[in-house]
């Protein structure tokens, strides 16, 4: 028996994963994290939506990894479409934004667990277990506020407007920042230009600013916060 396939015979018996991600450093960087673990394996990489739902019906995983942020398409709406063809795959999402903007999101959306990329190398292990055995991986932060809002508790103090928007409208705010216009916007989302403009004026409107020019340089101003950690 070749060495080759007493590997392929090995990898038979783990839990197989696909890394989503459009950074090609994160996606080795996990790989390399995960393959040393004895029931997991790396089955294959994606850095899109199309790219992933072709290699789930080619690969058939145990578990998709998924990032928030990806180009073409938001992770949000990656989670949901994989959710409506293959409502019993988990998900695991990853982001490097915070956990309180889009751990709930994530969610929503069909994910069974949020980790920050910030936390990811000492704890995607973990979550991949916990999410593969059927449970929910949070914070414990997260977790409590979960359980806050289900028991009917007063929202946090200070919580940031933003996390009123809709997963459409922070995707566009999201965009906006990174300094896409109206019609790129459009294109992206595949939505009309009228449609993209409807978006920003309920943002505009939720987040109590008056113009055009002071929504564009509040959301440079929270894409760079993001950035920065």
């Amino acid at each position: 028996m070749t060495r080759e396939k007493r590997q392929d015979e090995t990898d038979e018996n783990k839990a197989k994963i696909i890394i989503v991600d459009d950074h090609p450093i994160v996606r080795e960087g996990l790989s390399d994290l995960i393959n040393k673990e004895k029931d997991l394996v790396v089955c294959g990489q994606a850095e899109d939506a199309p790219q992933t739902m072709k290699a789930i019906r080619a690969l058939k995983p145990d578990m998709v990894t998924v990032d928030i942020s990806l180009k073409e398409t938001s992770g949000l709406e990656l989670i949901k479409d994989i959710k409506v063809q293959y409502p019993d795959l988990p998900v695991l999402a990853l982001s490097m934004h915070k956990e309180s903007l889009y751990a709930e999101r994530a969610l929503r959306a069909g994910a069974k667990g949020y980790i920050t990329k910030q936390e990811a190398t000492k704890k995607v292990v973990m979550a991949i277990r916990k999410v593969l055995n059927g449970g929910l991986y949070f914070s414990d932060r997260m977790a409590e506020k979960f359980v806050h809002k289900l028991v009917g508790a007063k929202p946090e103090v200070g919580a940031s407007p933003i996390e009123r928007l809709t997963d459409r409208e922070l995707e566009v705010f999201s965009l906006l920042g990174q300094g896409h216009g109206t019609r790129q916007i459009s294109e992206q989302l595949h939505l009309s230009v009228k449609t993209v403009e409807t978006y920003r004026a309920r943002i505009k409107e939720k987040l109590n600013l008056t113009s055009a020019s002071e929504l564009l340089q509040h959301a440079f101003q929270w894409i760079n916060s993001q950035d920065k950690g």
